[in-house]
């Protein structure tokens, strides 16, 4: 598409955020955001990244924080569709990338079902962005030979995982949503037998300023995140190359 090109009229672009710093925006992204008439954003888009719209931008909260909701998502799912409807091109930003625990699926089913034209541009997720922020780097040969994203918090409010698979050795598990369930994870992952040293972490506000690290290991990391008193949005990072966080952490040092 020619960059100078306005955006089509009746169409959704489902739009990755990034993790949180603006700068680690697609160029595609960033385009979207300064043409489009309407922008559904959510609440973990990044400071900065909607001073890219236009002034004259509608600009619809629709932020979903832990247990408190702006906008239920079948009311975002019908909102899109009625912005593309009023000839609008939208965009519908969200944190991350859009298909990794973002709903951007749900929502996608709703446009294709109402015969809304769409396309998707991925975005940064925050595992790795928190992931490369903190110096863990998700694979490693002499460390982890697999990585698995998982929620933390179910669709019913449980945290009722594949636990054997979850706990198996040489990989990191990156648990999303997750911070109020730490104690629960901590403890099914060394219940199906993973020592309780295996190293652990929660990062808080990855990418951005005032991002958060604490380190610890399965057995003691409920604990330490009591004791900072850390809050979501964060990520649980589980498996050795938590270790190399004091080797290669460059971010919070500078």
């Amino acid at each position: 598409m020619n960059s100078e090109k306005a955006l089509q009229p009746g169409k959704v672009w489902l739009v990755g955020a990034g993790p949180g710093d603006p700068e680690l925006l697609t160029v595609k992204a960033a385009r979207l955001i300064s043409q489009a008439d309407a922008i559904v954003y959510d609440h973990l888009v990044g400071d900065g990244i909607m001073d890219l719209a236009r002034p004259d931008c509608r600009r619809i909260y629709a932020g979903k924080e832990s247990s408190k909701h702006t906008m239920p998502q079948g009311s975002i799912n019908l909102l899109l569709v009625k912005l593309a409807n009023e000839g609008l091109s939208v965009v519908r930003l969200k944190g991350g990338d859009p298909f990794i625990f973002g709903r951007g699926g749900e929502e996608l089913e709703t446009l294709v079902a109402s015969g809304i034209p769409f396309e998707v541009v991925p975005g940064v997720t925050a595992a790795a962005g928190c992931a490369a922020y903190s110096g863990f780097p998700l694979t490693h040969r002499d460390h982890s030979q697999a990585v698995t994203f998982v929620t933390g918090h179910l669709k019913d409010g449980t945290v009722n995982l594949d636990w054997p698979a979850l706990a198996r050795p040489k990989q990191t598990v990156v648990f999303y949503m997750g911070i109020g369930g730490v104690q629960e994870i901590c403890r099914q992952m060394i219940n199906h037998g993973l020592p309780s040293l295996t190293p652990a972490a929660v990062v808080r506000n990855g990418t951005q300023a005032d991002q958060q690290t604490v380190l610890g290991t399965l057995g003691n990391l409920p604990q330490r995140v009591a004791d900072s008193g850390i809050k979501p949005p964060a990520l649980i990072i589980v498996g050795s190359v938590v270790k190399l966080h004091e080797q290669l952490s460059w971010f919070e040092k500078a």
